[in-house]
């Protein structure tokens, strides 16, 4: 598949800055593939298109405070992005901006949310597109550092006047209501429209719920740079299912309710290990890259956000929905002025 096939314009006001006041008054739009027809709704009126026995799984994954500043000793300024523990004691893997001025063995200090300095960490290794390898001093516990320096990991289109101080309401709106198990660096933006009363109120209809864990990785953002889609080097994500879920899971399946995904997360880990319309209890890490062609094996439906151009997660929704249903949605959305990506609408493809 050519990837120019996955390019669309779209007007830059439309990339949503903020989130929706309430959560769940973001706008749905109803992609109903059996009867080719779109539906303009609102998040809240999700349980309208779902049936008593349906199961909705969602990713649990927490985001991670992981994007933080730092300086050189000389005192230039630096902007780094946790990825991952290194191995060691203090290891961190990083994507560090300015990293082409800085050197291994050369100490930089780490500033706390109050721009402070709180730590130092010394560059172990520099690597190819940014990435280092940090010793930070004291670091035995991750998650306390981070609480420390860290701020929400917004990508790059969502603008901040101050670069080093993130708004107070990202902290808690860049994140899942029923977050779980730290370990991403972005969002699983589809479950950022649900309110535990949404949640709820869908329970109390028939609903089923299960989780599944998917720590996303800075390259979900990463696009497709290769002239066919097939050849972009896919990332590598960690997952997790439990056996309680995956019962949940099995159990709706057997009693003809639909597997519903929530997010492009949850299919990768849904279609990695389902085999004879099943799904197994286990962990690991997963490299699936969902193509145009791509015959799925459990996802039945899914709650997805609008996404970027040229990308993997575009490509996707294209295998799942169609191609061209896809870009007849977007060239809809676009018209009827939804608001794309992380904090943006949702689609809900039947």
């Amino acid at each position: 598949m050519k990837t120019d096939q996955l390019d669309y314009e779209l007007p830059s006001e439309l990339i949503a800055q903020q989130p929706a006041a309430v959560r769940s008054e973001s706008r749905l739009l109803v992609l109903d593939r059996a009867a080719d027809r779109l539906v303009d709704a609102r998040f809240g009126r999700l349980g309208d298109f779902l049936g008593a026995g349906d199961c909705l799984v969602l990713n649990d994954t927490k985001v991670l405070p992981a994007r933080f500043f730092a300086h050189r000793e000389t005192g230039g300024k630096l902007e780094g992005l946790y990825l991952r523990p290194a191995g060691g004691p203090g290891l961190w893997q990083v994507m560090l901006k300015g990293a082409r001025k800085v050197r291994p063995g050369e100490r930089i200090v780490l500033k706390d949310r109050s721009r402070r300095d709180f730590c130092g960490a010394t560059v172990v290794e520099k690597r190819a597109e940014g990435v280092c390898l940090l010793e930070v001093e004291g670091a035995t516990d991750i998650e306390a550092v981070l609480g420390a320096v860290g701020f929400p990991p917004l990508p790059p289109y969502i603008r901040r006047d101050d670069d080093a101080s993130v708004a107070e309401k990202d902290r808690d709106r860049y994140q899942t209501v029923y977050a779980r198990r730290p370990g991403a660096v972005a969002a699983p933006t589809a479950g950022l429209h649900f309110t535990r009363e949404l949640i709820e109120r869908l329970t109390d209809a028939g609903i089923r719920f299960a989780a599944v864990t998917l720590h996303v990785g800075a390259g979900t953002f990463k696009p497709i740079a290769t002239e066919r889609v097939e050849d972009h080097p896919i990332h590598r994500e960690s997952y997790r299912i439990d056996a309680e879920n995956a019962g949940r899971i099995n159990a709706a399946r057997d009693a003809g309710g639909r597997i519903i995904a929530v997010g492009t997360t949850v299919t990768r880990v849904l279609e990695t290990v389902a085999a004879a319309g099943r799904v197994n209890p286990c962990e690991g890490t997963t490299n699936l890259f969902i193509t145009p062609g791509y015959e799925f094996k459990i996802v039945e439906a899914m709650v997805t956000n609008f996404h970027l151009p040229r990308s993997t997660l575009l490509a996707l929704v294209a295998a799942f929905a169609g191609l061209e249903p896809i870009r007849r949605a977007y060239r809809h959305a676009i018209d009827q002025r939804y608001r794309f990506y992380s904090y943006g609408d949702a689609m809900l493809i039947l």
